[in-house]
């Protein structure tokens, strides 16, 4: 039986990729805070581009400079560098948060679970290390 990629060790201080199933439920955390901020000035269910706006901002700022939002830091991920682990600042921020709200990019991923919009941000969502 040939070993599958699975099987192979992560090389040691290489941070192990999130799962989809944290990453999803961070996005709706997220997603959810920003609907309840967004129904304070507009009605979401007449006017959808408020909570959108309201993502893609949250993403670019909480992202870029801190390497997560609200809804990754109780899901234990975060977003860095793919190349140094650092935060990837505000313009990769971006593109990666508009990328995000389309979704389809996020929906196509590599082996490590980079979306479009990670490949594109030059990031990587991982696990937080238990503490």
């Amino acid at each position: 039986m040939a070993a599958s990629a699975n099987d192979v060790p992560r090389a040691p201080g290489r941070p192990e990729p999130a799962g989809g199933g944290q990453r999803l439920i961070a996005l709706l955390i997220d997603w959810v805070l920003c609907l309840l901020v967004a129904g304070l000035y507009a009605d979401p269910s007449r006017t959808a581009w408020p909570p959108v706006v309201l993502l893609i901002l949250i993403n670019t700022f909480f992202i870029g400079l801190f390497g997560q939002t609200p809804g990754m830091r109780l899901a234990r991920i975060s977003c860095r560098s793919f190349t140094d682990g650092g935060a990837i600042g505000l313009g990769p921020g971006l593109v990666r948060a508009v990328l995000l709200a389309l979704l389809i990019p996020a929906l196509i991923a590599d082996g490590d679970g980079r979306g479009l919009h990670d490949r594109a941000a030059g990031s990587m969502v991982v696990r937080n290390p238990k503490r």
